[in-house]
C-alpha cells in the first residue's frame, strides 16, 4: 500500500518537537512491514536540508488566492532516512531557517497561513499530476489540516476525493486559526461547504481536518479520551467525531535512541554495563556544569512553555535549593522569554546545584538522558510524550504527571510491575512529593539499580504501534474500495 505522509516536521530534516521524531520514524517502521511510505514536507533552510543533494521531480506554479506562486518538488537523493523524502520548495516563503519561529526575533512568522497553505497546495498539485497516486494521505497536525478539506471539496482535486485521508493530532493546543475571510485563498469550492472550515467564527485548520478526514488518530488512548474535555475549544468537535477516532501510542526509533551506538554520546554503554556507563556519563555532565555527581541529578528537557508545566519549575527547584535533601537540577530547552530570565537568575543563585542551558541542543539532550538519574515531566498536557521513553532507554527514571501518554506509558513504582514515579494533580505539593520519592529511591541503591535494569529492557519501539497504523490503513483501504 502506498501511503503519503504530509508534515511540517521530520527528524532530522527539521524538528521543533515530538512531531518531528514521529514522522522521522513511523514511515521507516511501516516500510519494514511491507508498506510503501513517503514523506512530503516544506523545504526550510535548516542545516540538514541545506546539506542534502536533490533530484528535481516536478516544477510548476499554483494559485494562492488571486496570485500565483512558483514551486518545485525535490527528492532527497539516496533515501538517507529509510524512506523517500520529498520537499516542497517555495522560494521566499518556506526557505527560512525557522520551522515556525523566526530565530532572529523569537516570534512566529507573520505569514504563517500563506506559508503552510502554499506547502499544502504544492503537495496536492504534485499528487494530482503524478502518475502513481497514494492509497492513503496521512496528515499530521494543523499545518496540513486543510488537505482533507481540499481533497473532498475543492473542484480542482475532485479526482482525488476517493483517496482516504487521516489526520493525526499530535498536539490539539494549536489549531491553526485565522480570519475566516482567508478562505478565498484556497482553490475554488462550493461555498455552501464553508462551515467545514469554520469553527467559532474563525477558519480553524485542525477543526476542518477533524470534520473532513476519513479517520482521526491521536498519539495515545488517554489523550484521545482527554480531548473531549480539554482541547482548547474543540472539545465538542472531538466528542462529536469520536466514532471515527482512535488513539495509538507513539513509539520511539530504537535505532536512533540506542546508548550502545548513539553517535552523539562520547561514552556509549550496553544494557549489561548500564551502571558503569551511566556513572561515566554522569561524571561528564556534572563536571561540565559544576555539579556534585554523588547527588541525585534530575533533568528537564523540552520546551519551556505552560503546556509542559515549565512554569512550575522555578518554585519547585527553589524548594529543593533550601531543603535538607540535596539535589542537582539540569535544564535544557527554550521557550517563554520570562522563564529564560528566571532560570538565568537561578543559575547564578544556585551555583553547584542548578544549571540551565537555554537553547536547542540535540547532542546535549542525548548526553543528559545518559548522564542524569531522573527526568522530570510535570506536563499540564502531554499527548504522548517521547522523552520518558528516551530517558528509560538510557537508564533514567521518569518522574511524570499522570496525563495523556505519560499515564499510558508509565507504571508507578507502588503499583505491580512499576518502574516510574507518577503524580496526579498539577500543583507544587504533588510535584514536590514526587521528587522526594525519587530522592528516596536514589538513596536505596539496590532498589534504584533494580529499577534501572528494568527500564532499559522495556520495549517502546515503533514495532507494535506501526502494526496498529498498518491495520488502520487496511480498514480505510477496504472502506474506499
Amino acid at each position: 500500500m502506498h501511503i503519503t505522509h504530509l508534515s511540517a516536521e521530520c527528524y532530522p530534516a527539521a524538528k521543533a518537537g515530538g512531531l518531528g521524531d514521529v514522522v522521522g520514524a513511523l514511515p521507516k517502521y511501516l516500510n519494514k512491514l511491507g508498506e510503501s511510505c513517503e514523506v512530503i514536507m516544506p523545504k526550510y533552510k535548516t542545516n540538514w536540508l541545506e546539506s542534502q543533494d536533490y533530484e528535481i521531480i516536478w516544477e510548476s506554479d499554483a494559485r494562492l488566492g488571486h496570485e500565483y506562486f512558483g514551486f518545485k518538488i525535490l527528492k532527497v537523493e539516496n533515501d538517507p532516512l529509510g524512506f523517500p523524502l520529498y520537499v516542497v520548495d517555495v522560494p521566499g516563503r518556506l526557505d527560512r531557517p525557522g520551522v515556525y519561529i523566526d530565530p532572529w526575533s523569537g516570534h512566529g512568522y507573520w505569514d504563517e497561513f500563506e506559508r503552510f497553505l502554499s506547502f499544502q497546495i504544492g503537495a496536492l498539485e504534485w499528487i494530482l499530476n503524478r502518475e502513481e497516486k497514494p492509497d492513503i494521505v496521512h496528515c499530521h497536525d494543523h499545518h496540513t489540516g486543510l488537505i482533507p478539506f481540499m481533497l473532498s471539496n475543492c473542484y480542482r482535486y475532485e479526482s482525488l476525493s476517493e483517496i482516504p485521508s487521516i489526520i493525526t493530532v499530535h498536539n490539539a493546543e494549536y489549531h491553526g486559526q485565522h480570519d475566516l475571510d482567508r478562505h478565498h485563498m484556497l482553490p475554488d469550492f462550493d461555498h455552501s461547504k464553508l462551515g467545514l472550515l469554520d469553527w467559532d467564527g474563525r477558519l480553524n485548520s485542525l477543526g476542518s481536518a477533524l470534520k473532513c478526514a476519513w479517520k482521526i488518530s491521536t498519539v495515545s488512548q488517554s489523550y484521545m479520551d482527554e480531548l473531549s474535555t480539554n482541547s482548547n475549544g474543540l472539545e465538542f468537535l472531538f466528542a462529536q467525531e469520536k466514532s471515527k477516532s482512535v488513539g495509538i501510542v507513539n513509539g520511539m526509533d530504537a535505532e536512533v535512541w540506542d546508548p550502545v551506538t548513539d553517535p552523539l554520546l562520547d561514552i556509549n554503554f550496553t544494557k549489561r554495563g548500564v551502571k558503569a556507563g551511566k556513572r561515566k556519563n554522569k561524571d561528564k555532565i556534572c563536571s561540565q556544569f559544576g555539579l556534585n555527581p554523588d547527588l541525585p541529578t534530575i533533568s528537564f528537557i523540552g520546551r519551556l512553555v505552560r503546556e509542559k508545566g515549565a512554569d512550575l519549575l522555578p518554585d519547585l527547584i527553589s524548594t529543593f535549593m533550601h531543603n535538607e535533601k540535596e539535589v542537582n537540577f539540569v535544564l535544557l530547552g527554550t521557550g517563554d522569554p520570562g522563564l529564560h530570565d528566571i532560570f538565568t537568575r537561578m543559575e547564578n543563585d544556585h551555583v553547584g546545584y542548578f544549571d540551565a542551558t537555554l537553547e536547542y541542543n540535540e547532542k546535549l539532550a542525548h548526553e543528559i538522558y545518559a548522564g542524569t538519574d531522573f527526568i522530570l515531566m510535570p506536563s499540564r498536557v502531554e499527548p504522548c510524550g517521547l522523552n520518558q521513553m528516551y530517558a528509560m532507554r538510557y537508564g533514567t527514571v521518569p518522574i511524570v504527571r499522570a496525563v495523556g501518554g505519560l499515564k499510558d506509558t508509565i507504571i508507578d513504582l507502588d503499583e505491580e510491575g512499576g518502574y516510574g514515579i507518577k503524580f496526579k494533580e498539577f500543583n507544587l505539593h504533588e510535584a514536590e512529593n514526587a521528587i522526594h520519592r525519587a530522592v528516596d529511591l536514589y538513596s536505596d541503591s539496590k532498589r534504584h539499580a533494580e529499577v534501572v535494569r528494568k527500564i532499559v529492557n522495556l520495549d517502546f519501539s515503533w514495532d507494535k504501534s506501526a502494526k496498529e497504523y498498518f491495520n488502520m490503513y487496511n480498514q480505510l483501504k477496504l472502506q474506499s474500495a
